[in-house]
């Protein structure tokens, strides 16, 4: 497994060993003694979404207690991002996006808001370190212009919810409020 640290802190990139033969490939995309000495959470909860080309689903977060997030696009190609949420970070406030298809995972710490576009079709899997609970889920504005994400898509097709979220600066408020 090869394990390469994002410019963010927290963010990383993981690519297990991939097996190839005449048949395709074979690859481990969990194990927990792995993921236990680079000191990751232990994840309770799988989810799997489908997407069209174009769409974003973005930028979700959970607040109290958070969930650290291990995702993998499992067919297509999606642009994953994270939103450095934390107050104390250097980063706060700071975004950083990969291309993810195939085998490589990428890991979201607590304290980050994430969502991805799907370049393609794509079945995207994620698993989670604390159950969802939608009493703590927030969003962020897609397209905020304070962020300034460097989406790969114009008109994107949108949930409702994800359209009307609120913009970072009321998020941060509420978050830095909540702290206190």
């Amino acid at each position: 497994m090869e394990v390469k640290r994002l410019r963010l802190e927290g963010l990383l990139l993981i690519a297990p060993n991939v097996f190839r033969d005449e048949r395709g490939y074979f690859f481990e995309s969990y194990r927990q003694p792995e993921f236990d000495r680079l000191g990751l959470p232990h994840f309770v909860q799988d989810n799997v979404s489908y997407s069209k080309k174009g769409t974003v689903r973005a930028l979700h977060f959970q607040e109290s207690p958070g969930q650290a997030k291990l995702v993998s696009c499992l067919m297509g190609k999606v642009f994953d991002v994270a939103v450095d949420m934390r107050p104390d970070s250097t980063t706060f406030g700071q975004w950083e996006g990969v291309v993810l298809e195939g085998e490589t995972m990428f890991y979201i710490p607590v304290g980050f808001a994430h969502g991805y576009c799907a370049l393609s079709e794509a079945l995207f899997s994620y698993k989670v370190s604390a159950v969802y609970n939608g009493a703590t889920e927030r969003s962020i504005r897609w397209n905020d212009p304070d962020l300034g994400i460097a989406w790969p898509v114009k008109e994107p097709l949108l949930s409702l919810r994800d359209q009307m979220s609120p913009y970072w600066k009321e998020v941060v408020g509420a978050v830095l409020d909540h702290r206190r």
